[in-house]
């Protein structure tokens, strides 16, 4: 008896994600150029999306492998979430998951300069398209009856709330994160597996928009690590979730955060 006689055919130490397609949302920069990378390091094919097309084609031209697709898409406009899904079946030549890492931030000083913009914005970006896109994957993936991932983008403050002007933002990820675990009982008979990434504090352009120097210094003090996140230590957890790996992990919350957060 070999000691990979308990495993299932076909199971390698690679993610088990070759040939597959995979949308990536917010793939211009930071954590979603990241997961791009890794996820067409693995051999998959890439639906990258994004409204910033110079840096979505440069993050694109730079992926390995081959089959790549580049979208600019205002992902706000749930309208088109159905056409998004459909060319990724088609162009990818078969669909099996979704990392969805867009959203906006608007930091505000203090609660009371919150605006209902600034409310309707993030609220609209982060919570409601992130929902109908995830819910529209869903769909498509239970219509082919192959199984499927979908993996979300929460925030370490769905648990300890906003701060540092982040308090409609991470009102929205709470909501990420709750939608998450519905959309899990919802499509698990189908074999598709929902979960949530929870970063703490990654050094991407939009957490340190606004910030200073100072509340960096004080962000690295709370965190056990001792520094910021990079953005490539969230690609490896993605891949992970869209693997068959992960194929008894659904519903979950997955804490990266360097120990800010602990549950």
């Amino acid at each position: 008896m070999t000691a990979t006689s308990h495993l299932p055919d076909g199971w390698s130490v690679g993610a088990g994600l070759e040939g597959e397609g995979i949308i990536i949302t917010g793939a211009a920069r930071g954590i979603g150029a990241a997961v791009a990378h890794a996820v067409a390091s693995t051999g998959a094919r890439v639906m990258a999306v994004d409204m910033n097309a110079e840096a979505l084609q440069e993050t694109v031209d730079g992926m390995p492998g081959e089959g790549h697709v580049a979208v600019v898409q205002d992902l706000s406009d749930i309208s088109q979430h159905g056409a998004l899904v459909r060319r990724a079946q088609d162009e990818l030549g078969g669909l099996w998951g979704i990392a969805h890492m867009a959203a906006v931030l608007r930091r505000r000083a203090d609660v009371t300069q919150v605006t209902e913009e600034d409310w309707d914005v993030q609220v609209d970006v982060n919570l409601k398209a992130a929902f109908f896109l995830c819910r529209e994957v869903g769909l498509a993936l239970t219509e082919a009856g192959r199984g499927g991932r979908i993996v979300t983008f929460s925030s370490q403050g769905w648990w300890t709330g906003g701060f540092g002007g982040s308090v409609v933002y991470c009102a929205a990820k709470g909501g990420v994160v709750s939608f998450t675990r519905g959309l899990a009982r919802t499509f698990g008979a189908a074999g598709i597996t929902v979960n949530s990434v929870s970063p703490g504090a990654v050094e991407t352009p939009m957490l340190l928009t606004d910030l200073t120097d100072e509340d960096v210094a004080n962000m690295e003090k709370v965190t056990p690590l001792g520094r910021l996140g990079k953005p490539h230590e969230l690609a490896g957890p993605v891949v992970f979730l869209l693997s068959h790996h992960a194929s008894f992990v659904s519903g979950a919350t997955l804490n990266v955060s360097g120990a800010w957060l602990m549950y």
